[in-house]
């Protein structure tokens, strides 16, 4: 972050010394360019922080949005009744044939 203050201090120097009415024209032009290459610079590392903001923020509203006190819950199948009886039947079989 203090190379970004850097930058934005010596682009608000560039922009100072640019309004002085009294510096050549090349000197003008140069100043114009470290400018315009601080600038994007900037942008591009604005652009980086504002894309982790948005996925900080995104987190943040999953976590608002799930409800923290209720359980969580899975589907899951019951079985029919038919099934089940046959399934129970079948371990009353598998204990009676172990003695």
């Amino acid at each position: 972050m203090k190379d970004f203050e850097k930058k934005m201090g010596r682009l608000e120097q560039i922009a100072e010394q640019m309004r002085n009415a009294d510096i050549p024209l090349e000197q003008s032009f140069n100043l114009f360019e470290e400018g315009v290459s601080l600038a994007r610079e900037l942008k591009k590392e604005l652009d980086a922080l504002q894309g982790k903001v948005e996925i900080l923020l995104n987190s943040l509203e999953d976590v608002e949005t799930e409800d923290l006190n209720s359980p969580r819950t899975a589907d899951f199948e019951v079985p029919e009744v038919g099934q089940q009886q046959d399934s129970e039947e079948g371990s009353d079989e598998q204990v009676t044939d172990c003695l």
